[in-house]
This record gives C-alpha cells, structure tokens and sequence, in this order.
C-alpha cells in the first residue's frame, strides 16, 4: 500500500485487476431488527474486490485496487483481502478520509425487508479519481473488472471509470458488472450512466431485473450491442449469454440456499476463469452457476470455489444430467465422482 502520490510497485501484468470500493461488515450475532442486535461481528464487503478474492482462491493471479483510510478498518480490510492472494500493492491510505463500513440484518438477508445501514459517505475510496489511483497498476492485468458501484460514489469515481471504459488501443479486456444500487445514486442519472459505462465495456454483466425495465434478454441485447459479450442474469431461470450473433443459454442449478448474498459477484468470477482459460462460452456460463452455487450454500458473502477438476466434471455433464444436479452445503467437497454428485431433488 501507498500513500498518494509514489507509484505502486505492482507486478507488471496479473491476470485480473479489480478496482472498486470495499467496506467493513458487520454482521449481526442474532437475527431481528439493527435496533434489537447487542453485538456484530466483523467481515469485508466489495462487490470487485469478492471478484478478486475469488478468482485468487481459484489459482489465478488478481489485484485488487482502491483507496481505504488510514485506520484499523483500513488495516483490516487489506489484510483480509490480501490473505485470499490478492496482491494489494497498489492500495492507497487516505489520511484525511475514513474507510467505509455498513451493518445489516442477518435471517432474512435474502428479501427486501432485510435492514443494511451503510456509513460510506465521503469515505476514502469516494476519493477515487484518475489522479488519485495508479492507473498503470490498474491497467497491468488481461483483464480489468469493475462495476456499477463505483460510479455512484462521487464524481471523480464517475470520471475515472468513463477514462477506463473509454475505448483505446492496448486496453486490457474491461469486464462491466452493471451491479445497479438504487439507494446510492442521488437523482435518476443512474440508468443512463451505467448503460453508457457498459456500451464501453468488452464483457458486461446485467441482472434481467436490474437491465432498465427492457423486457428480456433480447432487449437488453439490441440496447447494449457493442459488448463483445453481453451475459443477462435470469435469477432462478439461468443465465444468456450473447456472443456475436450467437445466443447462449444455460438454465441455473438447483441449489439448497443458505444466504442469498454474494452470488453475483460468484457467477462473474467463475465466468471470467473460464474466460481466462479460453473455455467455451456454454462452459463459462456453467462456471459462473457452480462458482455461485458455491457461494449460496454458506453463511457468508465468500466462499471457496469447488477445485477446478472438480467444476470441469460438473460442467462437462450432459444437458439432462445437469439438469438433475442438486447443491447444498458441502457439495464443493463432495468430490468422489460425479455419479454422486448428480442427485434429484
């Protein structure tokens, strides 16, 4: 880590580099309201940097890049995030701004009634600018990941990622994760940004629910044609991706869900392994719904990824026999063979 203004001494390329803001978590001991719960404990939150620690945790190489203060949340948050792998060289300390934290709800974590309280305003990483960030580091890896989430925290965020959206010879691969929050935009320019953010952007990733009210996939698709892959999440249906002229769909596993947190992130960085490892894009889809399988079936937002073996077996089954597959808690170490692994519900 580095203070502003030296520049970092980042590894020259990675394979992924993932920019974005991540906060401290604190998770209630016990279910109800923030109001009732006596203590928390404590995790890290960041939909880019739960890229980076998964795809480290997959055997890739992965960086991540922001800004956090110079606190103990700002220590723990680097440590933690560097203990998956991450290389954390190119993190600035932010004397002057504290790092972000939130709390939220535990039981029922996966419906809109659930509680999050953030504490992020004019926290170090809204200071993220392209004079702030080492734009060198940030761009050294095949592939650059980003989201949404970055341009609603200030101006100069909006201003840095319209810079590494823009559209310029040598660009490493830019990944977008639309990842639209509502509750951080002030006004209604969100929409517009985000869309303008993922036209830039060589492999987008959308929520059917979160993709402006456009009606499907192939609506999405014809209002985001310049992504050279365009992947529209369908929540519990699967998930398309459009790829040229080509369509592809993989229908999503059934999964005994534990929390509903994290999955998203998951699905991105188990598609951009395979996308690193050249897989087809029918197998890629089928990574991202393993690695967010993983995800759903553990308590926290971050969860190991099946070994690599054992997501190419599960990704090589048949259309039937995927079909049939059933993943609750522990399947990522249900690695005896995939006729155990193919159960019906």
């Amino acid at each position: 880590m580095t203070p502003d203004g030296p520049r970092s001494t980042a590894p020259d390329v990675v394979d992924v580099v993932a920019l974005g803001e991540s906060m401290v978590t604190f998770l209630p001991s016990r279910p109800g309201r923030l109001a009732d719960v006596p203590s928390f404990d404590r995790a890290i939150g960041g939909a880019e940097s739960n890229v980076a620690c998964v795809l480290a945790a997959a055997g890739h190489s992965a960086r991540w890049v922001s800004r956090v203060g110079a606190d103990g949340f700002g220590d723990h948050l680097t440590e933690a995030i560097g203990s998956y792998g991450v290389d954390v060289s190119a993190v600035r300390r932010d004397p002057a701004r504290p790092t972000g934290v939130y709390f939220r709800t535990a039981g029922d974590r996966a419906t809109d009634a659930h509680e999050v309280a953030y504490y992020r305003a004019g926290s170090a990483a809204s200071a993220m600018s392209v004079r702030t960030i080492d734009l060198d580091a940030v761009r050294a890896g095949r592939i650059l990941h980003l989201s949404g989430i970055t341009a609603a925290l200030s101006a100069d965020c909006r201003e840095l990622m319209r810079e590494l959206t823009a559209r310029r010879p040598g660009r490493p691969l830019v990944s977008f994760d639309v990842n639209h929050r509502p509750g951080l935009w002030n006004g209604d320019d969100g929409p517009a940004v985000l869309r303008e953010l993922a036209r830039g952007a060589d492999l987008v990733f959308v929520g059917e629910d979160e993709a402006w009210d456009l009606g499907g996939p192939e609506a999405v698709r014809a209002a985001l044609p310049e992504p050279d892959v365009l992947v529209v999440k369908q929540g519990g249906t699967g998930a398309t991706a459009f790829h040229g002229p080509h369509a592809t769909f993989v229908p999503a596993l059934t999964v005994d869900v534990v929390a509903a947190v994290g999955a998203g992130d998951a699905f991105a960085a188990g598609f951009l392994s395979a996308t690193l490892r050249g897989l087809p894009v029918r197998d890629r889809l089928r990574h991202g719904h393993l690695t967010a399988a993983a995800a759903l079936t553990v308590p926290g937002d971050l969860a190991a990824p099946p070994a690599r073996h054992h997501a190419d077996r599960l990704a090589a089954l048949d259309d039937a026999a995927w079909g049939r597959l059933r993943l609750g808690p522990g399947w990522t170490q249900a690695d005896e063979g995939a006729d155990e692994e193919v159960r019906t519900p």
